[in-house]
């Protein structure tokens, strides 16, 4: 990731952090829409499962600039995500609602660079989670 598409992440996701809730809500609304086949891979709290994916994502903006920090913790939930019943398929699915939630969060703001610097951030954390669930199967 170059250092402008760090900012453009960090940017947008101070917007986004003080309606986490609302948009953990629209993420996991948009993710069972796209895909209702995922939705018995969720059996808590939804809202308790929202905060978690908010918290990570906090966590994955704020380690940006040293992303090789939080690789392991990146790696451990991908061999943890195998034990969901998660498959490769799903990350597009999951991306794909992110994508679409920070877009509908941010609005205007959700411009194409912005747009662009997020699908790398989620690319860069999906590929690490995968590798991770390969080498655990």
């Amino acid at each position: 990731m170059t250092p402008e598409q760090v900012k453009l992440v960090k940017d947008s996701w101070a917007k986004v952090a003080p309606i986490a809730d609302t948009a953990a809500e629209l993420f996991y609304g948009k993710l069972f829409e796209l895909d209702p086949s995922v939705k018995p891979m969720f059996k808590g709290d939804m809202t308790e499962q929202g905060r978690k994916l908010m918290a990570m994502l906090n966590t994955a903006v704020n380690s940006l600039d040293n992303v090789e920090a939080i690789v392991p913790a990146i790696q451990a939930m991908g061999k943890r995500h195998v034990g969901y019943g998660v498959k490769d398929e799903h990350y597009d699915t999951v991306g794909e609602a992110l994508i679409w939630t920070l877009g509908a969060g941010l609005k205007d703001d959700f411009t194409d660079d912005t747009k662009e610097a997020w699908v790398a951030v989620y690319t860069l954390v999906s590929t690490t989670m995968k590798d991770a669930a390969s080498e655990a199967a």
